[in-house]
C-alpha cells in the first residue's frame, strides 16, 4: 500500500475552475492511475483533501503507485510525493494510543433509504458507533466527554445525473487500538460512505510517550 499527497495549486485558476466539484477530483484521483486504466482494472482508491497552513492537499491511499506527473496535474509542479504504507501500518498495536483525522460522510439507513445525520451530536454518536467495528475506541476525559472534535462540516456538490450536496464531516483527536487487524483495515479500506468522493480516509500518528 502507498500514501501519496501534493499540493492543490489554488494560485492557478484554470486548474481551480476544473476542479468545481466532487466528481472532478473523483476524475483526478483516477487519471493518476494510467496503468490501471489501461488494464481495464479500476482498484478502489481512498482519497481526501486536507488543509495545512493555508495551503490544501490532495492525499491518497492506494495499492500501486500514482503516477507523479498525472497527481501533479491540477498540482504544485514538485509536490508530489509517494512513500510505501504498508510498514507504517504492520507496526500498528493493541493498546496503542494514536491521534487520528477522518474525514467522513456519516448517515443512516431508514426505510431503505439513506439519509445524512445532520447535528454536531448525530455525527459524533455515527463516529463512536463505527469505532468498535474500525479497531478502536475514543478514550472519555476526566468530566465524561470524549477526546476528539468535528473540526470541518461541509456539504461540496456532487454532479451525478442531477446537483446533489454530500455531507462531509472532518473529525480530528486521539484513540485506543483496541484490535489492530481491524484498524489496519480501516486505514487501507476506509470508514463509511462515498469513499469514491474524498469520504472515509482514517489517518493515524502515534502518541509519544
Amino acid at each position: 500500500m502507498y500514501l501519496s499527497r501534493v499540493e492543490i495549486d489554488d494560485s492557478n485558476r484554470q486548474k481551480i475552475r476544473s476542479l468545481s466539484h466532487l466528481g472532478a477530483y473523483h476524475n483526478w484521483v483516477e487519471s493518476s492511475f494510467p496503468d490501471e486504466i489501461a488494464k481495464s482494472e479500476r482498484l478502489r482508491h481512498l482519497w481526501r483533501i486536507d488543509r495545512l497552513h493555508g495551503k490544501r492537499y490532495l492525499l491518497i491511499v492506494s495499492q500501486e503507485k500514482p503516477k507523479l506527473d498525472e497527481l501533479e496535474r491540477y498540482g504544485v509542479a514538485g509536490t508530489g510525493m509517494t512513500k510505501d504504507y504498508q510498514p507504517f501500518v504492520d507496526r500498528i498495536r493493541e493498546g496503542e494510543m494514536m491521534r487520528f483525522r477522518l474525514v467522513a460522510n456519516p448517515t443512516y439507513r431508514t426505510d431503505g433509504k439513506v439519509y445524512p445525520h445532520i447535528t454536531v451530536d448525530q455525527q459524533k454518536r455515527w463516529l463512536l458507533a463505527k469505532a468498535a467495528m474500525a479497531g478502536f475506541e475514543v478514550p472519555s476525559t476526566s468530566d465524561g466527554s470524549n477526546q476528539f472534535e468535528i473540526v470541518n462540516r461541509q456539504w461540496p456538490v456532487l454532479y451525478h445525473g442531477r446537483r446533489v450536496r454530500l455531507s462531509r464531516v472532518a473529525f480530528e483527536g486521539q484513540l485506543r487500538v483496541t484490535d489492530a487487524d481491524r484498524l489496519k483495515k480501516a486505514l487501507i479500506h476506509g470508514i463509511g460512505r462515498e469513499k469514491a468522493y474524498g469520504m472515509g480516509m482514517l489517518t493515524v500518528i502515534p502518541v509519544r510517550k
